[in-house]
Parts: structure tokens; sequence; C-alpha cells
């Protein structure tokens, strides 16, 4: 499921709950509503809504550091790319051709990371695009110690950039843990629920609790699309890596 969809059954539990909540009021007698369960209610709702304050925090921290980790990888590659280049620049003639196979395999990759179809960045294309580089900087012959210091500097360059861009791709496997959010939903519900019992049903108190459901859904679609940063709406910005194929070459 997408994160639109995940985040609007999230939004129909929640609100649910509140509706609930005001069914679940009309239909009890009143002695269930007095002072002493409205006080029992509120404080077991109290430490459920502290747990889940909890949850949601940490599973935001946790998005957030997420997504910078994969913004600050895609400036440091862009950064590997473009130093390597520079370089291959310093070899000569034959680096010429290691430094048209780099902006190739740059465009390319630019494509395949903000590609909808995860599949696109595929391990049979990763190992391609890696390893098209490092074969044709083994291919130099160095002919003095210039020309082998450069070659050795490229060859750790380029494997340290292939190592980066499997760190990538790695990463865009993990996404975030779904029992933790089904039990967050759960809970967020379960509050929803205790403000629905003891809220007048009311024009004001149901908007109230609709733009209050609307709220917290959103803070689980956020938590969604940190964990897709090359495919959701808070995207990593590709700027580094355009900035890096733009420079090629020169």
């Amino acid at each position: 499921m997408g994160s639109i969809a995940i985040t609007s059954v999230a939004f129909g539990c929640i609100f649910g709950g509140a509706v609930f909540g005001l069914i679940l009021r009309a239909a009890l007698p009143p002695y269930h509503l007095v002072n002493e369960s409205k006080d029992t209610v509120r404080v077991a709702m109290g430490l459920v809504a502290t747990m889940t304050a909890i949850v949601l925090g940490m599973l935001i921290s946790s998005a957030k550091s997420y997504y910078d980790t994969q913004s600050a990888e895609v400036t440091q590659m862009a950064a590997k790319i473009v130093v390597l280049d520079r370089v291959l620049a310093h070899y000569g003639p034959e680096g010429e051709g290691a430094r048209a196979v780099l902006r190739a395999a740059t465009a390319r990759l630019i494509d395949q990371m903000w590609s909808n179809d995860l599949a696109s960045l595929s391990q049979v294309s990763q190992f391609a695009e890696a390893n098209a580089v490092v074969d044709k900087i083994q291919g130099f012959s160095p002919k003095d110690d210039k020309e082998r210091s450069i070659k050795a500097t490229a060859m750790s360059l380029s494997v340290s950039l292939a190592e980066t861009r499997w760190l990538i791709y790695d990463q865009r496997l993990n996404s975030v843990s779904m029992p933790l959010l089904i039990i967050l939903v759960f809970w967020l519900s379960l509050i929803f629920i205790g403000f629905g019992l003891f809220t007048p049903p009311n024009a004001t108190a149901i908007t109230s609790l609709f733009v209050s459901s609307l709220c917290v859904s959103g803070a689980v679609f956020l938590i969604l699309n940190m964990y897709t940063p090359y495919q959701g709406l808070i995207r990593v910005s590709k700027a580094p890596m355009r900035a890096a194929l733009a420079s090629l070459g020169q």
C-alpha cells in the first residue's frame, strides 16, 4: 500500500474511534458517565496518550534521521563523482574514456534513483554501473609514477563511490516498522474513543475531533514519506547530483 492509502486507513481508524465514542456516549446509561467514571477514563487515556506520544516522537525522529542520512549520502556521492572526474582529468588522454563512462553512468544513476520503480535500481544494474567505471580505470597502463599514483587514487575513489551507491540501494529497501505503526494507530484510536465518549455531540466538538484526527494522520503520512525519500512527496534533492553531472567533463 502507498503512503496515501495507509494514511487514509489510519485517519479512518482514528476518526472512526471518535465517532464510535460519540455513539457509545449516547448508548450508555447515565450512571456510566458520572464524574468518577470520567476521571478514571481520563487517567487511563492519559497513560495511553503518553505512550503514544513517545512512540510517535520516536518514529518521527527515526524517519527524519533516515531521511537526513540519505540526503547526506547523496551529497557525499556527488562530491566523490566530481573528485573522481577531476582526478581522471589529470591522467591525460587515456582518462577521457573513463570520464565519458563516468558521466554516462552518473546520468543513468540519477534517472534510476529518483524513479518511482524501485526495481529500476536493481542489483544487476548496480553491478553494471559500478563495474563500468572500475573496469575502465583498471584498464589504464600507467607509464610513470605520476600516472600510477593517479590510477591508484582513481581506483580508491571509484571503489568508495561504488560502496556509497550500494549503501544507498540497500537502505532504500528499509521501511517503517508496520507492526509498530499498527500499534500506534490502535492506541490513537483508543484515545479518540475516549475523547468521543465525553464530548458533547455538537458541530464544534465534532469538527475539533475531525481536525485533530487529520493532524495526527498527517504525522503518519510524514513518517511514511520520509522513509521513501526518492518517491514520496518529501524527496531528497537531486540538485547535488545534477550539479555534479553538469561539472563532469569540464
